[in-house]
Protein backbone atom coordinates (compact mmCIF):
# COMPACT_ATOMS: atom_id res chain seq x y z
CA UNK A 1 0.00 0.00 0.00
CA UNK A 2 1.34 3.72 -1.03
CA UNK A 3 1.58 6.09 2.28
CA UNK A 4 0.49 8.94 1.52
CA UNK A 5 1.70 12.33 2.64
CA UNK A 6 -0.65 13.26 5.13
CA UNK A 7 -0.27 10.27 7.51
CA UNK A 8 3.36 10.50 7.09
CA UNK A 9 2.81 13.82 8.40
CA UNK A 10 0.48 12.83 10.96
CA UNK A 11 2.56 10.21 12.23
CA UNK A 12 5.66 12.22 12.40
CA UNK A 13 3.70 14.97 14.42
CA UNK A 14 2.95 12.01 17.08
CA UNK A 15 5.77 11.08 17.20
CA UNK A 16 6.94 14.53 17.97
CA UNK A 17 4.08 15.37 20.48
CA UNK A 18 4.81 11.81 22.26
CA UNK A 19 8.67 12.31 22.59
CA UNK A 20 8.90 15.77 23.71
CA UNK A 21 5.74 15.36 26.49
CA UNK A 22 7.10 12.66 28.02
CA UNK A 23 9.51 14.67 30.56
CA UNK A 24 6.53 17.10 31.40
CA UNK A 25 4.30 14.33 31.93
CA UNK A 26 6.70 12.21 33.52
CA UNK A 27 8.43 14.90 35.67
CA UNK A 28 11.55 13.37 34.31
CA UNK A 29 14.90 15.40 35.20
CA UNK A 30 15.76 15.26 31.80
CA UNK A 31 14.70 17.21 29.14
CA UNK A 32 12.49 19.82 28.61
CA UNK A 33 9.61 20.82 30.43
CA UNK A 34 6.31 23.06 30.87
CA UNK A 35 6.85 25.60 33.62
CA UNK A 36 3.96 25.74 35.89
CA UNK A 37 2.81 29.47 36.39
CA UNK A 38 1.98 31.27 40.04
CA UNK A 39 -1.08 29.96 40.32
CA UNK A 40 -0.41 26.43 39.75
CA UNK A 41 3.12 26.14 41.49
CA UNK A 42 2.74 29.28 43.57
CA UNK A 43 4.96 32.10 44.38
CA UNK A 44 4.87 35.61 44.68
CA UNK A 45 2.91 38.40 43.18
CA UNK A 46 4.24 41.96 43.30
CA UNK A 47 2.90 45.42 42.15
CA UNK A 48 5.74 48.24 42.32
CA UNK A 49 5.56 51.71 42.03
CA UNK A 50 8.30 53.75 40.57
CA UNK A 51 9.36 57.06 42.09
CA UNK A 52 9.44 58.72 39.12
CA UNK A 53 10.75 62.09 40.45
CA UNK A 54 13.89 60.73 41.70
CA UNK A 55 14.85 59.99 37.85
CA UNK A 56 14.20 63.53 37.31
CA UNK A 57 16.89 64.83 39.96
CA UNK A 58 19.05 61.86 39.42
CA UNK A 59 19.33 63.12 35.72
CA UNK A 60 19.98 66.81 36.99
CA UNK A 61 22.82 65.40 39.17
CA UNK A 62 24.39 63.32 36.06
CA UNK A 63 24.01 66.76 34.18
CA UNK A 64 25.92 68.78 36.76
CA UNK A 65 28.35 65.49 36.87
CA UNK A 66 28.99 65.94 33.07
CA UNK A 67 29.19 69.23 32.84
CA UNK A 68 31.89 69.31 36.25
CA UNK A 69 34.26 66.49 34.19
CA UNK A 70 34.02 68.49 31.08
CA UNK A 71 35.32 71.74 32.33
CA UNK A 72 38.55 69.75 33.88
CA UNK A 73 39.03 67.96 31.18
CA UNK A 74 39.26 71.70 29.01
CA UNK A 75 40.85 73.55 31.87
CA UNK A 76 37.42 75.53 31.85
CA UNK A 77 37.65 77.25 35.84
CA UNK A 78 34.08 77.47 36.77
CA UNK A 79 32.79 78.16 40.34
CA UNK A 80 29.54 77.70 42.96
CA UNK A 81 28.43 74.53 40.49
CA UNK A 82 25.36 73.76 42.29
CA UNK A 83 22.18 71.81 41.88
CA UNK A 84 18.40 70.97 43.16
CA UNK A 85 16.12 68.77 42.11
CA UNK A 86 15.10 70.32 38.86
CA UNK A 87 18.07 72.99 37.93
CA UNK A 88 21.82 73.35 38.01
CA UNK A 89 23.37 76.37 38.39
CA UNK A 90 27.45 77.92 37.59
CA UNK A 91 29.08 80.82 37.55
CA UNK A 92 32.36 80.88 34.74
CA UNK A 93 34.96 82.90 35.83
CA UNK A 94 36.26 83.50 32.41
CA UNK A 95 33.79 84.78 30.24
CA UNK A 96 36.23 83.63 26.99
CA UNK A 97 35.11 80.26 27.58
CA UNK A 98 31.28 80.94 27.80
CA UNK A 99 31.44 80.04 24.12
CA UNK A 100 32.72 76.38 24.11
CA UNK A 101 30.61 75.89 27.78
CA UNK A 102 27.57 77.34 25.40
CA UNK A 103 28.22 74.67 22.85
CA UNK A 104 28.66 71.77 24.95
CA UNK A 105 25.62 72.67 26.93
CA UNK A 106 23.43 72.97 23.86
CA UNK A 107 24.24 69.19 23.17
CA UNK A 108 22.19 67.91 25.85
CA UNK A 109 19.05 66.94 25.09
CA UNK A 110 15.87 68.36 26.52
CA UNK A 111 17.92 71.24 28.21
CA UNK A 112 16.68 74.86 28.41
CA UNK A 113 20.24 76.81 28.71
CA UNK A 114 20.34 80.70 30.15
CA UNK A 115 23.51 82.31 30.45
CA UNK A 116 23.56 85.79 32.21
CA UNK A 117 26.93 87.14 31.78
CA UNK A 118 29.08 84.80 33.67
CA UNK A 119 26.31 82.91 35.18
CA UNK A 120 24.92 80.23 33.62
CA UNK A 121 21.93 77.65 34.48
CA UNK A 122 20.30 74.41 32.67
CA UNK A 123 16.72 72.82 33.68
CA UNK A 124 14.93 70.30 31.65
CA UNK A 125 11.82 71.08 29.02
CA UNK A 126 8.68 69.83 29.96
CA UNK A 127 8.67 67.73 27.07
CA UNK A 128 12.17 66.01 28.75
CA UNK A 129 10.68 65.72 32.36
CA UNK A 130 8.02 63.71 30.79
CA UNK A 131 10.26 61.67 28.65
CA UNK A 132 12.60 61.09 31.39
CA UNK A 133 10.00 59.95 33.83
CA UNK A 134 8.63 57.12 31.30
CA UNK A 135 12.14 56.01 30.74
CA UNK A 136 12.63 55.48 34.44
CA UNK A 137 9.44 52.93 34.06
CA UNK A 138 10.56 51.15 31.50
CA UNK A 139 14.36 50.75 32.65
CA UNK A 140 12.86 49.60 35.58
CA UNK A 141 11.05 47.22 33.94
CA UNK A 142 13.92 46.18 31.82
CA UNK A 143 16.34 45.98 34.75
CA UNK A 144 13.99 44.00 36.74
CA UNK A 145 13.45 41.44 33.88
CA UNK A 146 17.53 41.37 33.64
CA UNK A 147 18.12 40.62 37.03
CA UNK A 148 15.42 37.97 37.78
CA UNK A 149 16.41 36.25 34.36
CA UNK A 150 19.83 35.95 36.20
CA UNK A 151 18.13 34.76 39.19
CA UNK A 152 17.12 31.00 37.79
CA UNK A 153 13.49 31.59 38.15
CA UNK A 154 12.08 29.70 35.01
CA UNK A 155 9.64 32.74 32.81
CA UNK A 156 9.50 35.39 35.48
CA UNK A 157 6.55 37.74 34.56
CA UNK A 158 7.61 41.69 34.85
CA UNK A 159 5.02 43.79 32.73
CA UNK A 160 3.87 47.52 32.97
CA UNK A 161 0.21 47.60 34.85
CA UNK A 162 -1.65 51.03 34.53
CA UNK A 163 1.04 54.25 33.60
CA UNK A 164 3.53 54.01 37.10
CA UNK A 165 2.63 50.58 38.16
CA UNK A 166 4.90 47.24 37.71
CA UNK A 167 3.56 43.85 37.93
CA UNK A 168 6.01 41.02 38.95
CA UNK A 169 5.11 37.51 39.65
CA UNK A 170 7.08 34.55 40.32
CA UNK A 171 6.62 31.45 40.27
CA UNK A 172 8.18 28.62 42.54
CA UNK A 173 9.23 31.18 45.20
CA UNK A 174 8.40 28.44 48.16
CA UNK A 175 10.49 29.86 51.45
CA UNK A 176 10.72 32.99 52.98
CA UNK A 177 14.18 32.94 52.28
CA UNK A 178 13.73 32.87 48.37
CA UNK A 179 10.97 35.47 48.79
CA UNK A 180 13.37 37.69 51.14
CA UNK A 181 16.07 37.31 48.04
CA UNK A 182 14.04 38.05 45.29
CA UNK A 183 12.25 41.36 46.58
CA UNK A 184 16.03 42.52 47.64
CA UNK A 185 16.99 42.21 44.16
CA UNK A 186 14.47 43.58 42.70
CA UNK A 187 14.10 46.52 44.77
CA UNK A 188 17.61 47.06 45.18
CA UNK A 189 19.03 50.39 43.51
CA UNK A 190 22.36 49.10 42.86
CA UNK A 191 23.61 52.80 42.16
CA UNK A 192 27.15 52.49 41.88
CA UNK A 193 29.01 56.03 42.56
CA UNK A 194 32.82 56.94 43.25
CA UNK A 195 32.78 60.46 45.09
CA UNK A 196 35.92 62.33 46.16
CA UNK A 197 36.53 62.89 49.74
CA UNK A 198 36.63 66.11 51.47
CA UNK A 199 40.11 66.03 53.15
CA UNK A 200 39.25 69.95 54.19
CA UNK A 201 36.60 69.37 56.20
CA UNK A 202 36.55 65.40 57.16
CA UNK A 203 38.12 66.07 60.48
CA UNK A 204 34.92 68.22 61.42
CA UNK A 205 31.91 65.85 60.12
CA UNK A 206 30.52 65.01 63.24
CA UNK A 207 30.39 68.44 64.27
CA UNK A 208 28.41 69.30 61.11
CA UNK A 209 24.97 69.11 60.04
CA UNK A 210 23.50 68.17 56.31
CA UNK A 211 22.56 71.94 55.44
CA UNK A 212 26.31 73.14 56.54
CA UNK A 213 28.28 70.30 54.35
CA UNK A 214 25.56 71.60 51.61
CA UNK A 215 27.32 74.98 51.44
CA UNK A 216 30.44 72.91 50.73
CA UNK A 217 29.10 71.30 47.97
CA UNK A 218 28.94 67.75 50.23
CA UNK A 219 26.95 65.65 51.64
CA UNK A 220 27.19 63.30 54.28
CA UNK A 221 27.21 59.27 53.90
CA UNK A 222 27.12 56.36 56.89
CA UNK A 223 30.11 53.56 56.64
CA UNK A 224 28.09 50.44 55.19
CA UNK A 225 29.58 48.30 58.65
CA UNK A 226 29.16 51.33 60.91
CA UNK A 227 26.19 53.85 60.87
CA UNK A 228 28.65 56.23 63.44
CA UNK A 229 31.51 56.00 61.30
CA UNK A 230 30.82 59.03 59.05
CA UNK A 231 32.08 60.17 55.85
CA UNK A 232 32.61 64.27 54.16
CA UNK A 233 32.10 63.70 50.44
CA UNK A 234 31.63 66.14 47.54
CA UNK A 235 28.32 65.49 46.23
CA UNK A 236 29.27 65.24 42.56
CA UNK A 237 30.57 61.91 41.89
CA UNK A 238 33.56 61.78 39.91
CA UNK A 239 31.83 58.31 37.88
CA UNK A 240 28.78 56.07 38.50
CA UNK A 241 27.32 53.14 37.35
CA UNK A 242 26.28 53.98 34.38
CA UNK A 243 30.22 53.33 33.28
CA UNK A 244 29.91 49.98 34.29
CA UNK A 245 30.78 47.39 31.65
CA UNK A 246 31.02 43.99 34.10
CA UNK A 247 30.76 43.15 37.89
CA UNK A 248 31.57 39.47 39.15
CA UNK A 249 32.51 38.04 42.37
CA UNK A 250 36.18 37.47 43.95
CA UNK A 251 37.97 37.05 47.39
CA UNK A 252 40.41 38.68 49.00
CA UNK A 253 43.84 37.49 50.62
CA UNK A 254 41.47 36.16 53.23
CA UNK A 255 39.28 34.17 51.17
CA UNK A 256 36.27 36.84 52.06
CA UNK A 257 33.54 37.74 49.14
CA UNK A 258 34.41 41.06 47.57
CA UNK A 259 33.00 42.61 43.81
CA UNK A 260 35.23 43.39 40.97
CA UNK A 261 33.86 45.72 38.36
CA UNK A 262 35.01 47.14 35.44
CA UNK A 263 34.88 50.39 34.20
CA UNK A 264 34.27 51.27 30.27
CA UNK A 265 36.75 53.64 27.71
CA UNK A 266 35.25 56.93 29.10
CA UNK A 267 34.99 55.81 32.60
CA UNK A 268 38.41 54.80 32.76
CA UNK A 269 39.71 57.74 31.09
CA UNK A 270 37.73 60.04 34.12
CA UNK A 271 38.95 57.46 37.03
CA UNK A 272 42.80 57.49 35.58
CA UNK A 273 42.77 61.14 35.78
CA UNK A 274 41.10 61.73 39.19
CA UNK A 275 43.24 59.00 40.96
CA UNK A 276 46.62 61.37 38.74
CA UNK A 277 45.34 64.42 40.55
CA UNK A 278 44.48 63.19 44.15
CA UNK A 279 47.60 60.88 45.06
CA UNK A 280 47.55 60.72 48.97
CA UNK A 281 44.02 61.48 49.19
CA UNK A 282 41.13 59.20 49.90
CA UNK A 283 38.41 57.52 47.28
CA UNK A 284 34.85 56.84 48.54
CA UNK A 285 33.25 53.66 46.99
CA UNK A 286 30.00 54.40 47.53
CA UNK A 287 26.86 51.98 47.21
CA UNK A 288 23.06 52.72 47.39
CA UNK A 289 23.95 55.65 49.83
CA UNK A 290 26.24 53.54 52.07
CA UNK A 291 30.03 54.21 51.97
CA UNK A 292 31.66 50.74 51.38
CA UNK A 293 35.30 51.58 51.32
CA UNK A 294 37.50 55.19 51.22
CA UNK A 295 40.98 53.85 49.98
CA UNK A 296 43.93 56.03 50.00
CA UNK A 297 44.76 57.16 46.31
CA UNK A 298 48.66 55.91 46.25
CA UNK A 299 49.03 56.42 42.50
CA UNK A 300 47.40 56.56 39.29
CA UNK A 301 44.95 53.90 38.73
CA UNK A 302 44.82 52.68 35.16
CA UNK A 303 42.69 50.18 33.24
CA UNK A 304 39.28 50.82 34.89
CA UNK A 305 38.77 48.44 37.20
CA UNK A 306 38.23 48.31 40.98
CA UNK A 307 37.13 46.58 43.99
CA UNK A 308 34.07 46.80 45.95
CA UNK A 309 34.51 44.91 49.55
CA UNK A 310 32.19 44.77 52.47
CA UNK A 311 30.97 42.11 55.44
CA UNK A 312 28.89 40.16 53.30
CA UNK A 313 28.30 36.21 52.26
CA UNK A 314 28.86 34.78 48.89
CA UNK A 315 25.23 34.16 48.00
CA UNK A 316 24.93 38.42 48.85
CA UNK A 317 27.85 39.46 46.68
CA UNK A 318 26.81 37.34 43.86
CA UNK A 319 23.41 39.24 43.91
CA UNK A 320 25.61 42.35 44.73
CA UNK A 321 26.96 41.54 41.22
CA UNK A 322 23.90 40.73 39.21
CA UNK A 323 22.52 43.82 40.29
CA UNK A 324 25.48 45.52 39.07
CA UNK A 325 25.49 43.70 35.59
CA UNK A 326 22.14 44.49 35.10
CA UNK A 327 22.51 48.40 35.95
CA UNK A 328 21.26 50.42 38.25
CA UNK A 329 17.43 51.75 38.95
CA UNK A 330 17.09 54.88 37.26
CA UNK A 331 14.45 55.56 40.22
CA UNK A 332 13.73 53.99 43.07
CA UNK A 333 11.17 51.20 43.63
CA UNK A 334 8.61 50.83 46.53
CA UNK A 335 6.30 47.89 47.22
CA UNK A 336 2.43 48.25 46.70
CA UNK A 337 0.70 45.06 46.86
CA UNK A 338 2.42 41.64 47.74
CA UNK A 339 0.59 38.32 47.65
CA UNK A 340 2.03 34.89 48.16
CA UNK A 341 0.26 32.04 46.88
CA UNK A 342 1.17 28.78 48.33
CA UNK A 343 2.60 25.37 46.74
CA UNK A 344 -0.86 24.00 48.46
CA UNK A 345 -3.22 25.95 46.67
CA UNK A 346 -1.67 25.97 43.58
CA UNK A 347 -1.69 21.83 43.99
CA UNK A 348 -5.64 22.44 44.47
CA UNK A 349 -5.88 24.38 41.08
CA UNK A 350 -3.98 21.97 39.37
CA UNK A 351 -6.09 19.16 40.65
CA UNK A 352 -9.38 21.06 39.93
CA UNK A 353 -8.12 22.14 36.58
CA UNK A 354 -7.35 18.38 35.57
CA UNK A 355 -10.71 17.60 36.73
CA UNK A 356 -12.43 19.77 35.03
CA UNK A 357 -9.80 19.34 31.12
CA UNK A 358 -10.07 15.07 31.76
CA UNK A 359 -13.92 15.13 32.43
CA UNK A 360 -14.48 16.94 29.39
CA UNK A 361 -12.19 15.75 27.33
CA UNK A 362 -13.69 12.08 28.35
CA UNK A 363 -17.26 13.10 27.68
CA UNK A 364 -16.41 14.86 24.27
CA UNK A 365 -14.63 11.15 23.07
CA UNK A 366 -17.79 9.01 24.41
CA UNK A 367 -20.04 11.13 22.57
CA UNK A 368 -18.03 11.00 19.31
CA UNK A 369 -17.64 7.45 19.68
CA UNK A 370 -21.26 6.68 20.13
CA UNK A 371 -22.51 9.11 17.20
CA UNK A 372 -19.89 8.79 14.87
CA UNK A 373 -18.29 5.48 14.85
CA UNK A 374 -15.04 5.29 12.64
CA UNK A 375 -15.35 9.04 12.07
CA UNK A 376 -15.62 9.30 15.91
CA UNK A 377 -12.72 7.44 16.38
CA UNK A 378 -10.55 9.09 13.90
CA UNK A 379 -11.63 12.45 15.56
CA UNK A 380 -10.39 11.03 18.73
CA UNK A 381 -7.14 10.53 17.86
CA UNK A 382 -6.73 14.03 16.27
CA UNK A 383 -7.98 15.17 19.83
CA UNK A 384 -5.42 12.68 21.93
CA UNK A 385 -2.94 14.00 19.31
CA UNK A 386 -3.86 17.66 19.49
CA UNK A 387 -3.19 17.68 23.33
CA UNK A 388 0.54 16.29 23.47
CA UNK A 389 1.24 18.37 20.16
CA UNK A 390 0.20 21.17 22.31
CA UNK A 391 2.37 19.98 25.28
CA UNK A 392 5.51 19.46 23.26
CA UNK A 393 5.72 22.45 21.96
CA UNK A 394 5.30 24.30 25.35
CA UNK A 395 7.77 21.94 26.45
CA UNK A 396 10.02 22.44 23.48
CA UNK A 397 10.32 26.33 24.02
CA UNK A 398 10.04 26.17 27.69
CA UNK A 399 6.85 27.96 28.03
CA UNK A 400 4.63 28.74 31.06
CA UNK A 401 1.41 27.10 31.95
CA UNK A 402 -1.06 29.01 33.99
CA UNK A 403 -4.85 28.48 34.75
CA UNK A 404 -5.99 30.12 32.06
CA UNK A 405 -3.37 28.29 30.21
CA UNK A 406 -5.30 25.71 30.85
CA UNK A 407 -8.87 26.61 29.79
CA UNK A 408 -6.50 27.92 26.53
CA UNK A 409 -6.37 24.03 26.22
CA UNK A 410 -9.81 23.14 27.07
CA UNK A 411 -10.89 25.74 24.32
CA UNK A 412 -8.68 24.37 22.12
CA UNK A 413 -10.09 20.80 22.29
CA UNK A 414 -13.57 22.47 21.66
CA UNK A 415 -12.26 24.05 18.92
CA UNK A 416 -10.76 20.67 17.08
CA UNK A 417 -14.07 18.67 18.10
CA UNK A 418 -15.74 21.32 16.19
CA UNK A 419 -13.56 20.89 13.37
CA UNK A 420 -13.95 17.15 13.10
CA UNK A 421 -17.67 17.77 13.73
CA UNK A 422 -17.96 20.03 10.61
CA UNK A 423 -16.13 16.92 8.55
CA UNK A 424 -18.13 14.66 9.94
CA UNK A 425 -21.41 16.22 9.26
CA UNK A 426 -20.31 16.97 5.69
CA UNK A 427 -19.07 13.55 4.53
CA UNK A 428 -22.60 12.22 6.57
CA UNK A 429 -24.55 14.36 4.33
CA UNK A 430 -22.58 13.63 1.36
CA UNK A 431 -23.35 9.44 1.76
CA UNK A 432 -27.22 10.30 2.15
CA UNK A 433 -26.95 11.78 -0.76
CA UNK A 434 -25.92 8.96 -2.89
CA UNK A 435 -22.10 9.96 -3.22
CA UNK A 436 -19.51 7.43 -3.34
CA UNK A 437 -16.88 7.00 0.27
CA UNK A 438 -14.17 8.08 -2.01
CA UNK A 439 -16.38 11.27 -2.78
CA UNK A 440 -17.89 11.83 0.07
CA UNK A 441 -14.35 12.42 2.04
CA UNK A 442 -12.87 14.62 -0.80
CA UNK A 443 -15.86 16.64 -1.16
CA UNK A 444 -16.46 16.42 2.86
CA UNK A 445 -13.17 18.19 3.05
CA UNK A 446 -13.03 20.47 0.60
CA UNK A 447 -16.55 22.01 1.39
CA UNK A 448 -15.80 22.04 5.28
CA UNK A 449 -12.36 24.01 4.58
CA UNK A 450 -13.38 26.64 4.54
CA UNK A 451 -15.55 26.99 7.74
CA UNK A 452 -12.76 25.65 9.50
CA UNK A 453 -9.98 28.10 8.51
CA UNK A 454 -12.32 31.10 8.54
CA UNK A 455 -12.99 29.80 12.02
CA UNK A 456 -9.73 29.20 13.51
CA UNK A 457 -7.95 32.54 11.77
CA UNK A 458 -10.50 34.67 13.47
CA UNK A 459 -9.85 32.86 16.42
CA UNK A 460 -5.78 33.28 16.07
CA UNK A 461 -5.98 36.86 14.88
CA UNK A 462 -7.94 37.39 18.56
CA UNK A 463 -4.75 35.68 20.51
CA UNK A 464 -2.61 37.21 18.65
CA UNK A 465 -4.08 40.40 19.68
CA UNK A 466 -4.37 39.34 23.44
CA UNK A 467 -1.00 38.33 23.51
CA UNK A 468 0.19 42.14 21.97
CA UNK A 469 -1.90 44.01 24.47
CA UNK A 470 -2.19 41.49 27.62
CA UNK A 471 -0.21 40.38 30.35
CA UNK A 472 0.86 37.55 32.28
CA UNK A 473 -1.97 35.52 32.71
CA UNK A 474 -3.60 36.66 29.53
CA UNK A 475 -0.54 36.19 27.00
CA UNK A 476 -0.76 32.59 28.82
CA UNK A 477 -3.83 32.20 27.45
CA UNK A 478 -2.79 33.28 24.18
CA UNK A 479 -0.11 31.36 23.65
CA UNK A 480 -1.47 27.92 24.77
CA UNK A 481 -4.46 29.16 22.87
CA UNK A 482 -2.30 29.98 19.51
CA UNK A 483 -0.47 26.66 19.46
CA UNK A 484 -3.63 24.41 20.43
CA UNK A 485 -5.55 26.57 17.11
CA UNK A 486 -2.28 25.18 14.94
CA UNK A 487 -1.61 22.02 16.26
CA UNK A 488 -5.72 21.22 15.70
CA UNK A 489 -5.46 22.45 11.81
CA UNK A 490 -2.55 20.24 11.79
CA UNK A 491 -4.98 16.94 13.15
CA UNK A 492 -8.35 18.00 11.69
CA UNK A 493 -7.82 18.91 8.35
CA UNK A 494 -4.23 16.97 7.59
CA UNK A 495 -4.16 14.10 10.02
CA UNK A 496 -7.56 12.54 10.25
CA UNK A 497 -7.95 12.99 5.98
CA UNK A 498 -4.46 10.99 5.81
CA UNK A 499 -6.32 8.73 7.98
CA UNK A 500 -9.48 8.27 5.84
CA UNK A 501 -7.45 7.69 3.01
CA UNK A 502 -5.44 4.90 4.23
CA UNK A 503 -8.46 3.10 5.61
CA UNK A 504 -10.65 4.25 2.37
CA UNK A 505 -10.70 0.52 0.66
CA UNK A 506 -11.26 -1.31 3.64
CA UNK A 507 -14.52 0.88 4.44
CA UNK A 508 -15.58 0.38 0.42
CA UNK A 509 -15.22 -3.41 0.35
CA UNK A 510 -17.29 -3.65 3.63
CA UNK A 511 -21.08 -4.78 3.54
CA UNK A 512 -22.51 -2.36 5.16
CA UNK A 513 -19.86 1.00 4.69
CA UNK A 514 -22.59 3.46 5.87
CA UNK A 515 -22.33 2.32 9.40
CA UNK A 516 -18.69 3.12 9.51
CA UNK A 517 -20.02 7.07 9.46
CA UNK A 518 -22.54 6.22 11.85
CA UNK A 519 -25.51 6.13 9.38
CA UNK A 520 -28.04 3.17 9.82
CA UNK A 521 -29.73 1.57 7.05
Amino acid sequence: MKLNYRIVVFALAIVFGVFFSIPSLMQTQDGKKVNLGLDLQGGLHMLLGVKTEEAVKSRIKSIAASVKHFTERNDILIDSLKFDESAISFTILDTDDTKAIQKYLAEIEGAIVVIEGENISLSLTPEEIIRTEKQAISQAIETIRNRLDQFGLAEPIVARQGEEKILVELAGIKTQEEEQRARELISRAAKLELMAVDEDRAARVDNMSISDAAEYGDIILEDVKNSNLKYLVREIPILDGTMLTDAHVGFDQNNRPLINFTLNAEGAEIFGDFTGKSVGKRLAVVLDGKVYSAPNINERIGGGSGQISGNYTVMEAKDLSIALRSGSLLAPIYLMEKRSVGPSLGADSIKASMVALIGGFVLVIIFMLVYYRLAGVIANIALIANLFIILAVMSLFGATLTLPGMAGIVLTVGMAVDANVIISERIRELIYQGSSIHKAIEDGYANAMRAILDANITTLIAAVVLYAYGTGAIKGFAITISIGILASMLTAILGTHGVYEMLEKKIQKSKNNRLWFGIKG
